[in-house]
């Protein structure tokens, strides 16, 4: 399993990368393989407002449908249009193409408050 030092995660599994004021987020290689094989992903709307612990999509997959929650709350400034047609990028490359959305953050508080890679290496052994 995969866990990149330079992100940040929640406890529910999705990860952050900080881009100055802005937030891409995805699930992480930990969610994507407990799911198996992504069929589905529901992205937020651009300009939608969220905050941090609130849904903002869905993933499907061959066994289950999960809720994907904002790491951080702000404004979505963008989504990735490619998991329209191709969600099993989330499978192939959690960490890269299979992003999920951009937030502005409002708080960058909360991008500090995430767990960092030990921490959640450490959330995800039990």
């Amino acid at each position: 399993m995969q866990i990149p030092d330079e992100l940040r995660y929640s406890s529910d599994h999705e990860w952050a990368r900080s881009e100055g004021a802005r937030v891409r987020v995805g699930i992480t290689d930990y969610a994507q393989d407990a799911l198996g094989d992504i069929v589905f992903v529901d992205v937020p709307k651009v300009g939608a407002l969220v905050s941090a612990g609130g849904v903002i999509g869905e993933v499907e997959s061959t066994k289950s449908v999960s809720e994907i929650y904002a790491p951080v709350s702000g404004t979505i400034t963008g989504v990735n249009d490619a998991l329209r047609t191709s969600p099993e990028l989330v499978n192939s490359d959690p960490y890269g193409a299979g992003w999920i959305c951009e937030i502005e953050t409002s708080s960058p508080s909360d991008f500090d408050a995430l767990l960092d890679a030990a921490g959640y290496a450490a959330l995800t052994a039990n």
